[in-house]
């Protein structure tokens, strides 16, 4: 009796190595998944706190469970001054994105009844990013100068009326709640 060998034909061959490769690759992605998830109950090192970090650490806006966070290592080396440069400058930008925010909701619901450029009402500036393409180069003048006008000479000033009485600790408590909403 002649016996013939089996000999695979190119397509059989290509699905077992393909089905090789699949198995191989299944394997190595479970066993990164058990040394992940390994690493996530090993023991690990007491972060250490640079002396630069821990002068700040009882400032405004500070919170719990981050505590004093600077990933950039902004702070690092500066003086107190700096630091209230700093402060100062994420407190108004805070302020500039909440504002910003709140323009953006109020224009799906109201329209100031002024033109932002001659014979271009606000009424008809679309929202959103559309906008942008449709104020005309006066109405940006506009608004970079305005914008320009309060951050250099601070033409809204620091108003008396409608500041709260509070306390200390509460008037701390608000004021790194709104530096919290800032970021």
């Amino acid at each position: 009796a002649h016996h013939r060998s089996y000999v695979p034909s190119k397509s059989s061959q290509h699905f077992f190595n393909l089905h090789q490769l699949i198995n191989t690759k299944m394997k190595l992605a479970i066993a990164a998944l058990l040394a992940g998830s390994a690493v996530a109950f090993a023991p690990s090192k007491v972060a250490q706190t640079s002396t630069a970090l821990n002068a700040f650490e009882d400032e405004l806006g500070v919170i719990s469970p981050t505590g004093f966070w600077d990933p950039a290592g902004l702070t690092t080396g500066i003086s107190d001054e700096t630091f209230s440069l700093y402060r100062a400058a994420e407190l108004k930008h805070g302020r500039v994105a909440q504002l910003a925010v709140v323009g953006y909701v109020v224009q799906e619901v109201y329209r100031w009844p002024i033109e932002i450029a001659p014979g271009v009402p606000c009424a008809d500036i679309p929202n959103g990013i559309a906008a942008i393409n449709s104020i005309p180069s006066l109405g940006w003048w506009q608004i970079f100068f305005l914008i320009g006008a309060v951050d250099y000479w601070g033409v809204l000033g620091d108003f008396a009326a409608g500041k709260l009485d509070l306390d200390e600790e509460e008037l701390f408590k608000r004021q790194t709640q709104e530096l919290q909403h800032g970021r």
